[in-house]
């Protein structure tokens, strides 16, 4: 197997994975090159990572759609900040709050200028991350009799936690299937239930890129289903990392995104971009410090907060939230069309190299889940392991080995059970059976939770920012080691040469 050595320091262009001969990687290499786009060729992010991040010299990080990776400008810029003054709670008038207002405010209106988002139309409200940007639209939204959740299959669990609010209130929930082929949802039957909105209007909630099979929705869906009467909310979590958004062009009612996959640090900071109107139909059950101006418990009474301050439970992470504009003017020095061009060139040269890798008997050792072209899709690819006979390696397999070699990759549901039910082919009576009685008190694994373990979970890859060449080969290189290989010879509990004994493991499912 190809791996990196730690102790090499090797990274880029500069070293090569431990164990390769380097005219492997070059004549690999070389071939990549002549075939990538000018923009995703140039030298600039092989020298970005040797120089801001070379905490990933000997590993092989492969899951940014989980979580994108920090540099060291960032921290260093961070913590210069924090050394250099005071900053105190900005709710308040004395110097120290005051100066974190200010760079607060700073911080909220780059993000403006960074998405083309117009002041006057949107608003920007800080949240814990894109999950709470969700739920802020999802418990307060007037959903009753009459009115409609249209959700698609493929779809993050924050996402799909809409249709709880929205079903307590008596509203109907309609699902968009996705195709098990290719992942992607059939326009017409989405054009069927647009039509189809509710006496009382509705919400329809979409991610503009799947956070498992890299599927990149439509974002004209948004003028679609706002012209037949509906408030669209669009998940951006997995797309804005890799992507463009121009919010002069692309005008969602709500956003949600999470900024540390955007660029990894500071987690714990997210934000709504909502359009001002749209704020005003929301009704907030309640009143949590900082989102009031005014309160009388004798009266009885109180007067929210006008603005974003009435959206922003509590006291933001201040301390955090500069380091979002440092963190998006890194991203701004680099482009996004060059990070966009040099993931999309990467992940098509590992979609080639998976759909080539066959067993001597011409059984395919890798599935991919979703498109198997750079057409409409980001930078994230689904897929499980097969051995010679077509029977799958489970996926918690596939990714204890990878740790051995120091490759993170990610496996499970992916907190999007729709992409896999579809991926996999799950059928309702698969799951309707254990699901009754279930508690957490079981804690059982989800292959036995689903009752057949060749349809437990998926794994994935994805590449970002700080993603070499180097990174997808070695994943390759890991990945052919499965070829003619028994799923019998590296399951659980038995020795093989692709295992460390006792690493890998049962996980039970999350409550």
């Amino acid at each position: 197997m190809c791996i990196r050595d730690r102790s090499t320091q090797s990274t880029g262009t500069s070293g090569f994975p431990m164990g390769c001969r380097p005219s492997v990687l070059q004549e690999a290499r070389a071939v990549f090159e002549a075939s990538a786009p000018a923009s995703a060729k140039i030298s600039q992010l092989d020298v970005l990572r040797n120089s801001e991040y070379p905490h990933l010299d000997g590993h092989a990080y492969m899951d940014y759609t989980g979580g994108n990776m920090y540099s060291l400008g960032q921290l260093q810029a961070h913590a210069a900040l924090l050394k250099l003054h005071v900053f105190g709670n900005p709710h308040s008038g004395n110097p120290a709050s005051l100066r974190m207002t200010l760079l607060v405010e700073q911080t909220r209106a780059y993000i403006f200028e960074f998405f083309k988002a117009d002041p006057a139309e949107y608003t920007v409200i800080f949240t814990p991350n894109a999950t709470g940007a969700i739920k802020l639209v999802a418990e307060a939204y007037p959903f009753q009799p009459g009115s409609k959740v249209l959700i698609t299959d493929d779809n993050h669990n924050s996402m799909n936690g809409i249709a709880d609010f929205g079903r307590r209130a008596g509203a109907e929930i309609v699902g968009v299937p996705i195709s098990p082929d290719d992942l992607r949802v059939d326009s017409e039957v989405l054009s069927q239930r647009l039509a189809e909105i509710g006496e009382q209007g509705g919400l329809f909630g979409y991610p503009a890129q799947s956070n498992v099979s890299g599927v990149q929705h439509p974002l004209e869906w948004v003028e679609q289903a706002r012209d037949k009467g509906w408030d669209v909310v669009v998940d951006c979590a997995a797309f804005a990392p890799t992507n463009t958004i121009d919010m002069r062009r692309f005008k969602p009612d709500f956003m949600p995104v999470s900024f540390y996959k955007m660029f990894g640090y500071p987690t714990g900071v997210g934000a709504l971009v909502a359009k001002t109107a749209k704020l005003g139909k929301l009704e907030r059950t309640w009143y949590p410090g900082g989102t009031v101006i005014h309160c009388s418990k004798l009266v009885g009474r109180c007067y929210r907060s006008p603005g974003a301050a009435g959206f922003e439970d509590g006291t933001v992470n201040y301390l955090a939230i500069p380091a979002v504009e440092i963190g998006l003017r890194h991203l701004e020095r680099i482009g996004m069309r060059v990070i966009h061009d040099r993931t999309m060139a990467l992940t098509g040269w590992l979609l080639g190299e998976m759909a080539a890798l066959k067993h001597n008997n011409g059984v395919s050792v890798i599935k991919v889940y979703g498109p198997r072209t750079t057409e409409c899709r980001g930078s994230s690819v689904a897929f499980n392991v097969f051995d010679m006979h077509g029977v799958q390696f489970e996926d918690t397999v596939v990714e204890g080995l990878a740790h051995v070699k120091r490759i993170s990759l990610r496996s499970g549901c992916h907190c999007n059970p729709g992409a896999r039910e579809a991926a996999l082919e799950m059928g309702k009576a698969d799951l309707e059976g254990a699901y009754e009685g279930w508690s957490c008190e079981k804690q059982v694994a989800i292959d036995k939770f689903v009752g057949r373990a060749s349809m437990a979970g998926i794994v994935r890859a994805s590449v970002g920012i700080s993603t070499t060449f180097e990174d997808v080969f070695v994943l390759m290189q890991f990945l052919k080691g499965f070829a003619n290989q028994e799923v019998r010879g590296v399951s659980k509990g038995q020795a093989s040469s692709l295992k460390a004994p006792g690493l890998v493991h049962a996980r039970p499912p999350p409550c």
